[in-house]
């Protein structure tokens, strides 16, 4: 491990807690002298937990087989590199042709982590783009908080009354969903868009609005990131953006798209626009910014409007930042060296590590493959046969909707007729009374509360539930009939009963209307 040279960086490739798991890998660990001091992280921290500090990164070099790294290796660095070695960075080979020829050329093996296959599901815990974007995101908002004026949450006091920040993300990825948390946590109004329309539910359920351009077209794009819009769309997404800036207090924006320059969302016109003490926090500065008025690392006042271009959001979190990064690193150690024998097996044949691997002993190997689409399994009859039973059942659903079979229908209304006529027969005339109410409360009780959608259940038997009032009523009146010529008052095991029977259900009358209370609160600020 070596220290970040790179201007403002603070991260560092590992950490103690790491450097311990890397150990039981078998690995021996050797890192720079003060390369973990910008995250707060000392050369005897790192001696404790058993890694040895060497005195120069020419040391490291030599002495390393493989080296982990934050940001791309220099020139210089690359010099000290040799045949065989392995190193594992962030390297963005598509934008950085030269550096891939460089390292080519001294025959190592390049893993870069922002070339893993984010789609696959087992490659997540290795993914350090989500873990840094989910940093930076967090720490954009914490740089608007401080470029702005007032308060994010609203407040009554003595002194009046202070409204709600208003915040705008643009782009709802990972760092857009961190900083949407963030900001409603901290109680600001917050909307957000994105082209892609399957995170609007992402974006509501951290308490944000989702914005919709008045217009049709899906920016779902390769490997989970956003694709180039057309231009009728960019048209009608400015018109939405330009509204959004007269309103919002604070912008952020995120929008990044893999080997293009960053597109321009927010124009100097825009920016105009905006009321004086505004605050633009710009996430794709690095890649020229998403505003037209952005400079990178530097945060700057412009028509009143404060615009913060700062490249290093996630360094400015050095401590969480490299301690993600760090485990980011150990899974994927933990993928190249299976064995624990302290020997790490870049095997090719593995979608995860063939994805980051974009230099396999000074071999090229970037891009790599597209992943392979399993096939779906053609349909047999075995597989039919639920699926058509599951057609049967109907919307309203614990029983099949279709008809019954004729003969088992007849049936049916043979007994139940049978029935009614032996009881209409026997049954003393006050039973007939209280009989006829049953069936009914039977019969309404399913069609309203039995006959409902099992997905419906919890948020709505909540309410149906208070249907058994019907059950409170008839309770109080055999506690206490009416008074009737010829009419007694009834036996004290009758009384008992419809008290039990008017407590159970006063508990689920009140109950069902608490559960409805706290589920409607789920969704209030």
């Amino acid at each position: 491990m070596l220290r970040e040279t790179f201007p403002r960086e603070k991260r560092v490739a590992t950490v103690p807690d790491v450097v311990e798991k890397l150990r039981q890998l078998g690995f021996a660990v050797a890192i720079e002298t003060g390369a973990g001091d910008a995250a707060n992280f000392s050369d005897d921290a790192y001696r404790a937990v058993g890694a040895e500090v060497l005195p120069s990164a020419a040391a490291v070099w030599q002495a390393a087989d493989i080296v982990f790294k934050v940001r791309p290796p220099t020139a210089d660095e690359v010099a000290l590199m040799h045949p065989g070695q392995i190193l594992i960075d962030f390297i963005w080979p598509a934008q950085n042709p030269e550096l891939m020829q460089q390292l080519a050329a001294r025959q190592v093996t390049v893993l870069a982590i922002d070339a893993l296959p984010r789609t696959l599901s087992r490659a997540q815990k290795m993914d350090a783009l989500t873990s840094m974007a989910g940093v930076s995101g967090y720490r954009a908002v914490i740089e608007a908080a401080n470029a702005f004026g007032r308060f994010f949450n609203g407040q009554i006091t003595a002194a009046g009354k202070v409204p709600p920040a208003k915040v705008f993300i643009a782009g709802a990825g990972v760092a857009g969903l961190s900083a949407i948390g963030t900001a409603a946590n901290m109680g600001a109004i917050v909307r957000a868009n994105d082209t892609r329309a399957e995170v609007a539910d992402q974006v509501t359920s951290l308490g944000g609005e989702f914005v919709k351009v008045d217009y049709e077209e899906d920016g779902a794009g390769g490997g989970g990131y956003a694709k180039v819009m057309s231009e009728g769309f960019q048209a009608a997404q400015r018109q939405m953006y330009a509204q959004q800036a007269q309103d919002a207090d604070i912008i952020i924006t995120t929008a990044l798209i893999p080997g293009k320059p960053a597109p321009k969302l927010i124009t100097a016109e825009m920016v105009r626009s905006m009321k004086p003490g505004s605050v633009i926090v710009d996430m794709a500065a690095e890649q020229g910014g998403n505003c037209e008025l952005t400079v990178a690392d530097e945060a700057l006042v412009r028509y009143g409007v404060t615009i913060i271009g700062y490249t290093d959001l996630a360094s400015r979190l050095a401590k969480q930042s490299s301690t993600l990064y760090a485990t980011n690193l150990l899974r994927l150690t933990e993928e190249l060296c299976k064995a624990k024998n302290g020997v790490a097996v870049v095997n090719m044949e593995d979608d995860a590590i063939r994805g980051l691997t974009v230099i396999k002993d000074g071999a090229i190997t970037w891009p790599a493959p597209p992943l392979a689409v399993a096939p779906k399994p053609a349909p047999t009859a075995t597989a039919a046969t639920p699926a058509a039973e599951t057609k049967k059942k109907g919307g309203h659903g614990h029983g099949s909707s279709g008809p019954l079979p004729a003969k088992t229908l007849a049936l049916l209304f043979a007994v139940v007729a049978l029935a009614f006529w032996g009881i209409g027969a026997y049954a003393p005339a006050a039973f007939l009374g209280h009989f006829t109410v049953f069936v009914l409360a039977c019969f309404i009780g399913y069609m309203v509360v039995w006959n409902v959608t099992p997905a419906l259940h919890t948020p709505l038997m909540s309410v149906t539930n208070a249907i058994s009032s019907i059950i409170a009523l008839g309770a109080l009146v055999q506690i206490a009939p009416p008074g009737t010529a010829g009419t007694g008052r009834p036996d004290e095991l009758i009384r008992w009963l419809a008290l039990a029977a008017l407590v159970l259900t006063a508990i689920n009358m009140f109950g069902g209307f608490a559960v409805t209370r706290r589920m409607l609160a789920m969704f209030r600020k």
